[in-house]
């Protein structure tokens, strides 16, 4: 049976999932967080893609980003993939794969989705148990989004912006957002559509990246 063809569009938001092989440990230690997020600082811009949240959990990692173009993404985490790798091979001496095959991936259609997915990263390592409260996690986002610490990884969404003209004011929003558990009903959707790669929002285009499909949906734009 042929794997369901990838579904990316530009600047559109991709949620983009990849696991390690067998669900080996990919971060053993403090430097394979901080080689890991450089090399994506890198490789983001060189490709053309916007990073707007990410968790770096033991076993996987989840970003959300937008690309200039449909092989943005694709180019990215072959690059990405490809050096760290590398890295953490030499690193730990060891030899072969550390990736799960290629990544998962799913389009996000709308700025309520894109919000709530971007909590859905960020949280994570709070439903899995690792800490109490998202800050208390130093390998997401969430330290930029709600707490204004400086990166020069993430460039915030639209939809982000929207929440307050004011910086400070919409980090607050933004925390008391994240003060509210994702419903489980939501939580199943965007493990469903990121797992299965189909879009998730209120519109699905059709399988194809020509300009007509651009005009079957909302763009929320950067």
């Amino acid at each position: 049976m042929p794997r369901p063809r990838r579904l990316v569009l530009p600047s559109v938001p991709l949620h983009v999932i990849q696991r390690g092989n067998n669900r080996i440990p990919c971060f053993t230690c403090r430097s394979d967080y901080l080689v890991y997020l450089d090399i994506l600082r890198e490789c983001a811009y060189d490709c053309g893609c916007a990073l707007h949240a990410y968790v770096l959990m033991t076993n996987h990692v989840h970003l959300l980003l937008s690309p200039d173009d449909e092989h943005g993404a694709s180019v990215l985490m072959r690059r990405l993939g490809q050096r760290y790798v590398q890295y953490f091979n030499r690193r730990h001496t060891r030899t072969g794969t550390l990736w799960e095959g290629r990544f998962r991936s799913c389009l996000v259609l709308d700025e309520d989705y894109f919000l709530a997915c971007q909590r859905y990263i960020e949280l994570n390592p709070v439903r899995a148990r690792m800490v109490v409260k998202p800050e208390h996690y130093p390998w997401s986002s969430y330290q930029t989004n709600a707490l204004g610490h400086d990166s020069p990884l993430v460039k915030p969404h639209l939809a982000y912006l929207r929440l307050h003209h004011e910086t400070i004011t919409r980090q607050a929003v933004y925390r008391q957002l994240c003060e509210d558990a994702l419903p489980d009903q939501l939580i199943s959707e965007i493990r469903g559509a990121s797992n299965g790669n189909r879009p998730l929002g209120t519109a699905a285009p059709r399988e194809t990246t020509s300009d007509s499909a651009l005009e079957q949906f909302p763009k929320i734009g950067l």
